[in-house]
């Protein structure tokens, strides 16, 4: 159970934390600077929640103390009187996030899962290749295929050099994993990792979220804003789907790579980062370059050394061992017991192409598992699109459940002890919600992310993480999802 460390001398702030997430996480308080380091220096939290007055010293003296202790663990301030000079110090010193009593529990419950996935993102290991001890979170890229040992290889050549790494391959295929598996052997690995999908955020939004912005430089800017770069000064940044980044951004990251500086927008002072990239791509860079739509300087820069990730198709060998990892693995998530996985079930699973790599694998045996009566894992719990992939030529446009039941996937979980029935249920609530959408328009995503009410960048995300099947042969604008 991952774990919530609140300094702050109120014991009215640090019930009210334990009320809102007890039983969900493990909520620890301390109610001095001093008790708190000695907490967080014997047992570490995964996050960090600091009031800035505290009766034996300042919250910035303290976070400060923390990030000696490890720089790894978020921390959000909080305070009842705030200021503009405390909260950009504290942001340029690389607090996670700055907030003003009282506190918006929603919105806080949102702050602390992003804080907490980005935590995982530093501590839980991205092994390569090891599959001794499967754990019920975690990941583990596996491979004994010629082109993944090459992988292994490229990732420990070039974790402790102090250089840009860009990493290339479909959807799915695992980049952040690499990316992630870089930076945990670097010389940084004590240093922040944030990761930042280009294509997820708005084109107005994502020049002010790297790089930050000054009061006043654009309708909305009420106050100053520090950037990931500064944020993450000594760490390393991970910036997927770069090939979706607009012209004018690569510019400023061409400038940040040759100089290690760049400007906040709308301001002039020139700020100094230290900083490693990691940068990933579904997409040919060196077509884009051709067609203008991607900087020729950048991509050299980028391209120090690159990493090529095959797709699943071409990893035959592996899939049995992916689909007895993932198995094992959401077996213990799910509170599962499987004894066996049906020979006609693996059949299906070879044959199947995998458009959404090793991700839509993932998702499948995740759904199948839940699906799951017995403990034989039989062909007829695979989802249906993955059953009827091969039978008929006819385009589809989207697969969905027609007789998919909440009432008895709910009533399944708990009869399955399932500890985590309100996430697995909202995962399967997004997903079909998802899906309904994209029926509905034909798989046309731009329409489709509009009546959703996100852009496209964010469906295109959602899509791969949540392993939906696009048919084959339709076409979605000027692209097919792959």
């Amino acid at each position: 159970m991952q774990t919530l460390l609140v300094i702050d001398d109120e014991p009215a702030i640090q019930h009210a934390f334990r009320r809102a997430f007890g039983g969900k996480i493990n909520v620890l308080g301390a109610a001095t600077a001093r008790e708190g380091l000695s907490i967080i220096s014997q047992t570490p939290p995964d996050v960090i929640v600091l009031d800035v007055h505290l009766p034996d010293a300042t919250g910035l003296e303290t976070y400060r103390k923390i990030h000696q202790i490890d720089a790894r663990i978020p921390v959000i301030l909080i305070t009842g009187h705030g200021t503009t000079d405390l909260a950009i110090e504290a942001m340029k010193d690389g607090v996670y996030e700055y907030l003003l009593k009282p506190l918006e529990l929603s919105a806080l419950r949102r702050l602390i899962e992003q804080a907490m996935l980005s935590a995982a993102k530093m501590r839980i290991p991205a092994n390569l290749g090891n599959e001794e001890s499967v754990q019920p979170e975690g990941d583990l890229m596996l491979g004994q295929c010629a082109r993944m040992q090459d992988v292994y290889k490229s990732v420990g050549r070039v974790a402790a050099q102090e250089i840009t790494v860009l990493i290339q391959g479909e959807s799915g295929t695992g980049k952040e994993l690499v990316a992630r598996a870089i930076y945990q052997h670097s010389k940084r690995a004590k240093q922040p990792f944030l990761a930042i999908n280009c294509a997820a955020i708005p084109e107005t939004l994502l020049e002010s979220e790297l790089f930050g912005h000054e009061k006043g430089s654009f309708t909305g800017a009420e106050r100053k804003r520090i950037g990931k770069f500064e944020q993450c000064h000594g760490g390393t940044i991970f910036l997927d789907e770069i090939g979706e980044m607009p012209i004018l951004m690569q510019s400023k990251i061409l400038r940040l790579l040759q100089e290690q500086q760049f400007e906040r927008v709308g301001g002039n002072e020139l700020i100094q980062t230290n900083v490693r990239l990691i940068a990933a791509t579904n997409a040919d860079l060196k077509k884009l370059c051709d067609v203008g739509k991607f900087r020729k300087d950048l991509y050299f820069r980028l391209n120090v050394f690159s990493i090529e990730l095959p797709p699943l198709r071409d990893r035959g060998g592996d899939i049995d061992q992916l689909i007895d990892y993932f198995v094992k693995r959401y077996s213990l998530q799910l509170g599962r017991s499987v004894t066996e996985i049906a020979q006609e079930a693996r059949d299906i699973l070879h044959k199947y192409p995998w458009p959404g790599n090793v991700r839509e694998l993932q998702s499948v045996i995740k759904q199948s598992l839940i699906r799951m009566n017995g403990s034989a894992l039989l062909a007829d719990f695979l989802p249906e699109s993955i059953r009827q992939s091969d039978e008929v030529d006819q385009p589809i446009a989207v697969f969905h459940d027609e007789q998919f039941s909440w009432d008895s996937f709910i009533d399944e979980l708990i009869s399955q002890s399932c500890e985590n029935v309100y996430a697995v249920a909202l995962e399967r609530m997004e997903r079909e919600v998802i899906l309904r959408v994209l029926k509905h328009t034909g798989g046309n995503q731009l329409q489709s992310a509009k009546i959703l009410g996100i852009t496209r960048g964010s469906l295109r995300t959602k899509i791969r993480n949540l392993g939906i099947n696009i048919g084959r042969n339709i076409s979605l604008e000027d692209e097919e999802i792959q």
